[in-house]
């Protein structure tokens, strides 16, 4: 599913015109990531959160010229569903 999608989506089950939910849906997302890029987390209850992950310092290889690089401590964005979304995605995704 793509923005495009998820817009159309919402568009219809709410009867609205496609670019206010467009304009919704982008300023949820520049929200979402204002708030990580300032440092802070967004919780929302049901769905899941949108943190900031740190990751540590380690040694990576490149193959290509046989040598060694240090790979230094970083943030990056992540998503942790909440327990009533896994539960549901586990009921009614097969797996393949």
């Amino acid at each position: 599913m793509t923005k495009a999608d998820i817009v159309a989506n919402i568009s219809d089950k709410l009867g609205l015109e496609k670019n206010e939910v467009q304009a919704t849906v982008e300023t949820f997302m520049d929200e979402v990531k204002n708030s990580l890029e300032g440092g802070d987390n967004v919780y929302l209850r049901g769905f899941g959160s949108f943190i900031v992950k740190t990751r540590a310092e380690k040694t990576g290889r490149n193959i290509s010229k046989n040598t060694t690089i240090k790979i230094p401590a970083h943030n990056i964005p992540a998503f942790k569903p909440a327990k009533i979304f896994v539960e549901g995605v586990k009921q009614n995704v097969e797996v393949k």
